[in-house]
């Protein structure tokens, strides 16, 4: 590959060049929601990071599977061992069977993921359809001694893994930190070490979703079930592993014990975690009440927000940061964020109209390297962004008569924008957000035909009915622009 992709690898620290185990295939697993409610913003990092990178691989010619999962059993309160289930707490709560819950959440998830125009994965596999996996899963683990059964729970053997293995090396953590800063907490006593973590727990008798095992009627731990299906899905050695700076530890951290002590071996080659979306400077989550939904931006109805925000503002806002950094929430971020999406999609449709010359003034051949070379360097968004935002100056220039390009030169710009805006990032260009572009064209043509007949009626010096149509049209929710060629119009934000 001419600019091959390096990625930052959490697990080594550094960025890495990517080689897929079998090329061409490429596995990738991304630990998905818990759904038990509404989608929020900070569900959007981790699915449109990896939706470009799902982009990607595939632009590159890779066949990608892409597993993303549905957790809807065993993630109790606080992350916990000890607690509710957090699907369960919500079905007794609203007094429905706890599917229902998983359902109605699931739906809605999907929902907000189309209109953020993140693609669905290969496989969306759910917990739950996954339990004589695990429980098999465990059987091994036993057999290799890195766990124990307590009073009908199944627990992982911290301690004993670490003598011939290093737990911690993911999240940079040791043992005995851990021993020290880990408290004793009530209904923990059956564990040998604090530190230990749930395979199994032994359902209590008020629990609703629990199945037969050999060790007691229970459920399995939360860590388990991406170990389990990333290797049903993926085998026992796959490509890529991806999600929050939140799961490093202890989630993924127990996955990978839990893949050493079931294989022999680590599952994962590169670790990707994306960063967090903050407000004022504190993770954005559920667990901490903090959280905006998604359809509360869409909607604007949230006390924190000064007005609705489109999918594809929110998706634009996201891109504009390198998945790696923070991202702190604010209006004024989104707003500045939602200006340059606009910005953006008429340079864009600018570029759709544009005129050729006999001869080019400027030299748009470097744009699509920087592109490659941004999107290689660890999925640089920021930057590619950016080299597009400078191909949109040469369009406007073009646009207003400043700059001429040739048909060569419009093609390329076209390509440009279709491979990079579109279809690797994602950023959807239909004037009405959502809609597509075959259905916006009768639309788009009524107002051309609107402007052409204004357009003759100033010709006549028609003035009266030229205002008219300017004015009706401003009022209609359009930005109206006289050209040396014309007009221009947009729909206004």
């Amino acid at each position: 590959m001419e600019n091959p992709l390096y990625i930052y690898n959490s697990l080594t620290r550094k960025k890495e060049r990517f080689v897929p185990l079998h090329e061409p295939n490429v596995g990738m697993y991304v630990c998905g929601p818990t759904v038990y409610g509404d989608p929020h913003l900070g569900h959007t990092r981790p699915a449109i990071t990896f939706d470009v990178l799902f982009r990607y691989l595939k632009h590159l010619g890779y066949k990608v599977r892409y597993v993303r999962n549905i957790t809807d059993v065993g993630h109790l309160e606080h992350d916990a061992d000890d607690g509710e289930d957090k699907i369960a707490k919500k079905a007794r709560l609203e007094q429905l069977e706890p599917m229902e819950v998983v359902q109605f959440y699931l739906n809605r998830y999907h929902k907000a993921m189309d209109a953020l125009n993140v693609q669905s994965p290969s496989i969306e596999p759910h917990a739950s359809g996954h339990i004589i996996e695990q429980i098999e899963y465990i059987k091994t683990i036993l057999d290799a001694g890195y766990a124990y059964v307590s009073d009908g729970s199944v627990y992982f053997d911290v301690l004993k893994y670490n003598k011939s293995h290093h737990y911690g090396e993911l999240s940079g953590r040791n043992v005995d930190e851990l021993l020290n800063t880990t408290r004793e907490l009530d209904g923990q006593a059956e564990k040998h070490n604090p530190c230990d973590f749930a395979l199994w727990k032994k359902a209590a008798p008020e629990h609703i979703m629990h199945w037969p095992s050999p060790w007691s009627e229970g459920f399995p731990g939360w860590h388990l079930e991406c170990s389990v299906m990333g290797e049903k899905y993926l085998g026992e050695t796959f490509d890529i592993h991806g999600g929050g700076l939140d799961l490093m530890f202890p989630h993924h951290e127990c996955e990978i014990a839990q893949s050493v002590a079931h294989c022999g071996h680590e599952a994962v080659r590169y670790w990707m975690h994306n960063n967090m979306i903050t407000i004022n400077g504190q993770k954005m989550g559920k667990s901490l009440g903090n959280f905006i939904t998604l359809e509360q931006f869409f909607t604007g109805s949230h006390p924190l927000l000064t007005q609705a925000y489109s999918p594809m503002t929110i998706r634009f806002f996201i891109l504009q940061a390198h998945y790696r950094g923070t991202v702190d929430f604010s209006n004024e971020a989104l707003q500045a964020a939602e200006k340059a999406y606009e910005r953006m999609v008429e340079g864009w449709r600018r570029l759709q109209n544009l005129k050729s010359a006999e001869e080019s003034t400027v030299d748009v051949k470097g744009y699509r390297a920087k592109c490659y070379e941004a999107i290689n360097d660890d999925l640089n968004t920021p930057i590619v962004i950016a080299t597009l935002f400078d191909a949109c100056r040469v369009i406007n220039q073009a646009n207003d008569g400043k700059a001429a390009l040739t048909q060569t030169d419009i093609d390329e710009l076209k390509g440009l924008f279709d491979t990079f805006l579109v279809d690797i990032l994602g950023i959807r260009t239909d004037i009405v957000e959502g809609g597509s572009s075959a259905a916006l064209e009768p639309f788009e043509k009524a107002v051309d035909l609107l402007l052409e007949i204004r357009k003759e009626a100033k010709a006549k010096k028609d003035w009266a009915t030229s205002d008219l149509i300017r004015k009706r049209l401003e009022e209609a929710g359009f930005d109206v622009k006289d050209t040396k060629d014309g007009f221009e119009w947009s729909v206004k934000k």
